[in-house]
């Protein structure tokens, strides 16, 4: 990456002077005040407050204060934008010259907060792929999706049950860990006798600890985690849905500015092995317009059993006959070829360093590792990039939700559905001896159901369903 494909717009979001309010039973005037925290100051930064500013002021549900002193709310943030590549004027170039039309990457996690504060609202904010001006396109964004979330209601807070000093340990996935890992800071603040730790071993892992005795729950990418590794203990354990990610197949081409697209054939093709250059012509038949290197593919997989790898091989294995009579859907699936890596952070850095190379990870994993990842064909036809909204309707589409909340959400219907999303659990004894660390989970539970589900959206997570939520609140009673 040049220096010029690394210019950073800023490393966190939000500024300004600024308050915010929205509609709220007892105010005399239906208006919430909100201030916008100054950002790093940064390249461009000034501009992005002023954008910012400048649109919240467009919402008359909205009063932008220049005092945190006077604000009922806060709005605030982190995160970065950078120059990838430019695209070339000139149809007829295969070249990306610096004067060419910018191609933007990036993130940045903007969160509401109450005066306590305790996130009531989230949400990731990534730049379109070309923008004359990304500081104006990012502001639209957040304030319009700021709208949206003034307009619903913060669940209310779960009441802490008294309890003594607990101490609970997890372990299993990484692909939800920088989600659990906020939870669990943020819910020893409000809860200081309860702390939650948490390993991120990969799914199988994880739920080999639960099992073995060495951890009081697991999470898993699978919901058949349990099942497959060990059958005749499936009637002692709940699964909990906690959220929805989405998994992205992440590649890095030099000199290529371009977002790809890959259609599930040609992923598994490239998976199988059979698929060896990037200008295949499978490849190339799906996208057209851009030129491909004649350069050898080095494919990146989880070397450690993993929920990933699982949701992966899931889809694959519905979109690809051949896929699932060979390899089919698996924690840890017999990989015809590739190279191993442990964990979603060490295939990250493994496609980082490695020209030519494919992987997959969490959503959010891509966005912080600054990595090109592809729209994927979904079962409506359409190329489609892995993000918040694609989720969403991917998750809206699901099949029926059964007791156990077991479900694959992968090749949903429904146009603009992304086709690698999944839920993730937790995977919970349903008896706990140990009156504390039952009302520690417990409480833990109600939490992540309440105040918990906005903060995910901030780290690249859709929050649960309603009637998930409802439904797991419920059967949360279960535990004894």
């Amino acid at each position: 990456m040049t220096s010029k494909a690394t210019w950073i717009v800023l490393l966190a979001v939000c500024a300004t002077t600024v308050p915010i309010f929205a509609r709220q039973e007892g105010k005399t005037n239906g208006i919430r005040r909100l201030y916008l925290e100054p950002f790093t100051t940064k390249a461009e930064s000034e501009k992005l407050r002023a954008d910012v500013a400048s649109e919240l002021r467009k919402l008359a549900s909205i009063l932008v204060v220049p005092s945190e002193a006077n604000a009922d709310l806060i709005l605030g943030g982190g995160g970065e934008i950078w120059v990838r590549g430019y695209r070339s004027l000139n149809p007829r170039s295969e070249r990306s010259p610096s004067n060419g039309t910018p191609v933007y990457d990036g993130f940045l996690s903007v969160e509401l907060r109450d005066k306590n504060g305790e996130t009531l609202w989230s949400y990731l904010a990534t730049p379109g792929t070309t923008s004359s001006d990304v500081s104006k396109d990012l502001a639209r964004r957040i304030a319009k999706h700021l709208a949206e979330g003034l307009n619903q209601a913060a669940p209310p807070r779960t009441a802490s049950l008294p309890q003594p000093s607990t101490v609970l340990n997890g372990a299993g996935a990484t692909f939800p860990n920088p989600v659990y890992a906020k939870w669990f800071t943020n819910y020893r603040r409000e809860n200081p006798s309860v702390e939650i730790n948490y390993d991120a071993v990969g799914s199988e892992a994880g739920v080999r600890k639960l099992l073995a005795g060495d951890a009081d729950f697991a999470a898993s990418d699978s919901p058949e985690a349990i099942r497959d590794l060990a059958p005749r203990e499936q009637e002692k354990y709940l699964l909990f849905p906690s959220v929805v990610g989405a998994v992205v197949p992440i590649v890095n081409i030099p000199g290529l500015p371009n977002d790809i697209s890959l259609t599930p054939e040609a992923l598994a093709g490239i998976y199988l092995g059979e698929i060896k250059k990037w200008n295949d012509p499978l490849l190339r038949q799906a996208n057209r317009g851009i030129h491909l290197p004649d350069l050898d593919i080095v494919v990146i997989h989880r070397g450690d059993g993993s929920g990933t790898s699982y949701a992966w091989t899931d889809y694959l294995s519905q979109t690809s006959l051949e896929w699932r009579t060979r390899i089919g859907t698996d924690l840890s699936p017999k990989w015809p070829t590739g190279r191993a890596a442990t964990g979603n952070e060490g295939v990250a850095q493994l496609v980082k360093e490695l020209g030519g190379s494919i992987g997959y990870v969490e959503f959010i994993y891509a966005l912080q590792n600054h990595l090109s990842f592809a729209k994927v064909r979904n079962r409506n036809g359409e190329f489609v990039a892995g993000g918040l909204e694609s989720m969403a309707i991917a998750a809206s589409q699901s099949v029926q939700i059964h007791d156990d909340f077991k479900v694959s959400i992968v090749d949903a219907p429904g146009a603009g559905a992304y086709p690698i999303a999944s839920f993730t659990w937790f995977i919970i004894p349903v008896r706990i001896a140990d009156d504390a660390k039952r009302n520690a989970l417990t409480g833990f539970l109600k939490w992540m159901l309440g105040p918990g589900q906005p903060q995910a959206a901030a780290l690249g997570y859709l929050a649960l369903p309603k009637n998930i939520v409802s439904r797991e609140q419920d059967s949360i009673g279960r535990i004894h």
